[in-house]
This record gives C-alpha cells, structure tokens and sequence, in this order.
C-alpha cells in the first residue's frame, strides 16, 4: 500500500484482533453485533468499541455499532493504483504478453525487441537471433521478419547473419 502506515494500520489491527473481528463480521454482514458485545466482559467490549470507532470500521449511533462500509472506499480512493506506462503496459518478466495495438506503441515495443535480439555493432547468426526472439515472444520466426522488415535489424544478403543497420 502506498498510503502512511498511520492510515491503514488502524483498521489492519482492528481485523487482526481477535475479539474484534467476529463484530466486524457481524456489522459488515448486515447483522447486529449487540449479542457479541454483550458477551464480553465489560473492559474488552470498551477495547473492542474504541478500537473499531478509532479505526473507522464502525461508528456508533443511538447507542449501537454500525459498520462504515465507506472506510474501504476511502482507502481505495486515498491510494490510486500504480498502471504502467509505456512498454511497462506490454512486457512482463522480460516478455512481450500482448502486442500494442497503436503504432507508437507498437514501435516502441519492436525497438525493445530490437536490442534484445541484436546489439549494436554485434553479428549474430540466425538461430542466435531466434533463440534471443524466443525468449520475449511466443512465436519465434514471425518477430525476426518483423524486425527485418521495419529496419530495426537487417539480414545479410547471404541470410547467414544478423546486424542493426548502420
């Protein structure tokens, strides 16, 4: 969570305590929790009731508890979800999961793959080349006439080797 520890610690600890979290179950299922509070004895159930009120999980009115479903919104909200950018969006564990569908996208995504398949000023041959395609994509031949044809690399005309074009 990105959100200070001062945030959502409160309600962490309020479900991880074991005598509050069966009325949290209780409110957040609809139901009444006034039966299990009424069961424990009377320091535990002021403990219990500060702890839920001072989290934010319940709030009391005319001498009840009630659940603040809104609590979690809250938290959700305060803490947007991190998305990827750029080719972040398309490559997971050093693979290209699935291709852009936009051509900067796309072109972005094929120089990636460029510098994977073939460094700069370095020759590789042709199962060299495959292998390293084979690594970031499904398929394998398909990738490499790709790059070819977007002159990201270039086949030698006796199609032994592989460069990046000058």
């Amino acid at each position: 969570m990105t959100k200070p520890a001062a945030e959502w610690r409160p309600i962490v600890a309020a479900l991880a305590d074991d005598d509050a979290r069966p009325i949290v179950g209780a409110l957040l299922a609809g139901g009444d929790a006034a039966e299990q509070l009424a069961a424990l004895p009377p320091t535990k159930r002021a403990r219990v009731v500060r702890v839920l009120t001072a989290s934010g999980l319940a709030r009391e009115h005319e001498g009840r508890l009630e659940a603040r479903t809104e609590v979690f919104r809250e938290l959700l909200r305060a803490a947007p979800v991190d998305r990827p950018t750029g080719i972040a969006r398309f490559v997971h564990d050093g693979r290209i999961e699935h291709g852009p569908s936009g051509a900067s996208d796309r072109a972005e995504v094929m120089a990636w793959a460029a510098d994977r398949a073939v460094g700069v000023g370095e020759l590789a041959d042709e199962a060299t080349v495959t292998e390293r395609l084979a690594a970031i994509f499904e398929d394998r031949a398909a990738p490499r006439r790709y790059l070819v044809d977007a002159d990201l690399i270039e086949r030698r005309r006796d199609g032994s080797q592989y460069a990046r074009p000058a």
